[in-house]
């Protein structure tokens, strides 16, 4: 149930490379990791596919009650995934199932939630292009699509939430589309290279998509110096600056970190390297109220994940200065992590990684779900068996007031294969 289109090849090409376009401060991975807490893990909701939907990709949105939205990447009545409720007593209700047709298909991001109850996201495919489209879904489960990707030079395949502003304008990204071709750095001379087959040409773009459904595009990326294919989410500030990272491209075409203001000027704020620093980072940020972002890389330095580094969890300062606070191993601590974080008030950081962990029931590893303090010590909240509780955890969490975190895992359960929907307690 998961999506070939996460597996990315592009990392066995990333160099590691021992000088760092800005300082790298690493917390030495001897802190290691901590043996589990005592914590409660419940599965809340094991999907039985078709109809209700399954293989769950993305995190949650929680409302004031405590009811659950997300999306499943597949499953419905034409296994083109769903849009979905899960209430406090553990009930399921299907909201929207996709046709795979203009109303879209294959949601692997999750939901933004407004004042009134709507809920808001994107397809990474279907729409009158097939390019993927942005949606609404009211509390009544009436279904809009508010805007269709071509998949040209407003983007397209997007597989990154959204964010909104006051006003009702949405942002967000999509990995392919833009400019044509991407641009890449061999010693002092300028390559170009085209998009895969099947996802348009471009390296992706950031959008603003009004309530009239007119989408402005704030910038297409270039792949040399700003990246390319941006996966993750937008995190947005008082001023209207977003901020987000790209998988690849860059300086050293490891991925990078950046800001774009409201009139569409883009700056790189960190470049990664694919050595020490990581690499590839799939996910967005989280901002704290100093303007310090934190985030997650796919690869980095330590421990071997599918043939390559297991990856990290980082923090950026407002000055540029890039942390490593923590470097998987792809051990019991987890390894290569798809997921963004969620930050608590005392600065802990809370995660999930897709692989690694023990036992190994999932082909490489079941991930878990983890937590690192503020001086790097990483403690593993939950390891997946693959069994029952589920496996391989794509999405991130959310966090509630008393501390309880909310995920997805994307396999696993009651029925093997089509994933839950899980809760952790302090």
């Amino acid at each position: 149930m998961t999506s070939g289109i996460r597996y990315r090849g592009w990392i066995a090409g990333v160099g590691r490379r021992g000088v760092l376009a800005l300082a790298i401060v690493l917390v030495s991975a001897a802190l290691a990791t901590r043996p589990a807490q005592t914590q409660t893990f419940t599965v809340l909701y094991s999907f039985y596919g078709p109809s209700d939907g399954g293989g769950p990709e993305a995190g949650l949105v929680r409302d004031a009650a405590g009811n659950l939205y997300g999306t499943t990447s597949g499953g419905g009545p034409s296994y083109f995934g769903t849009v979905f409720k899960l209430d406090t007593t553990g009930n399921l209700t299907v909201l929207y199932s996709f046709g795979g047709g203009t109303d879209g298909g294959d949601p692997y991001a999750g939901l933004v939630r407004d004042s009134a109850g709507n809920l808001y996201g994107t397809t990474s495919i279907g729409g009158a292009s097939n390019g993927g489209t942005v949606f609404k879904v009211d509390t009544t489960g009436k279904f809009t699509v508010l805007y269709s990707f071509t998949g040209g030079a407003d983007g397209g395949y997007s597989q990154a939430g959204l964010v909104r502003d006051a006003a009702g304008n949405l942002y967000g990204t999509t990995p392919y589309g833009g400019r044509s071709g991407c641009r890449f750095q061999v010693g002092s001379s300028l390559k170009r290279q085209v998009g895969p087959p099947g996802y348009g040409y471009g390296c992706g773009v950031i959008f603003k998509l009004d309530m009239s459904g007119k989408e402005t595009v704030l910038h297409s990326f270039t792949g040399y110096p700003d990246g390319e294919e941006p996966y993750g989410g937008l995190v947005r500030d008082s001023a209207g600056n977003l901020y987000g990272t790209t998988l690849s491209g860059g300086d050293f075409r490891a991925g990078t970190i950046f800001k774009v203001s409201p009139t569409g000027k883009e700056k790189v704020l960190y470049s990664f390297t694919g050595g020490a620093d990581g690499g590839g980072p799939s996910a967005g940020l989280i901002r704290d109220t100093e303007g310090n972002l934190y985030g997650t890389d796919l690869v980095g330095a330590s421990g071997i994940c599918q043939g390559q580094g297991c990856g990290i969890v980082f923090k950026l300062s407002t000055k540029g200065k890039l942390t490593v606070l923590y470097s998987f191993t792809g051990g019991s601590d987890g390894g290569n992590s798809y997921a963004g974080l969620v930050r608590d008030a005392a600065g802990n950081l809370y995660g999930t990684t897709a692989y690694a962990g023990e036992p190994d029931n999932c082909v490489y590893g079941c991930g878990v779900v983890f937590k690192v303090d503020k001086t790097g010590n990483e403690t593993v909240l939950h390891t997946f068996t693959g069994g029952s509780d589920g496996g391989v955890p794509f999405g991130g969490l959310v966090r509630d007031k008393a501390g309880n975190l909310y995920g997805t895992a994307s396999e696993g359960g009651a029925n093997k294969y089509f994933g839950t929907v899980f809760e952790i307690t302090p």
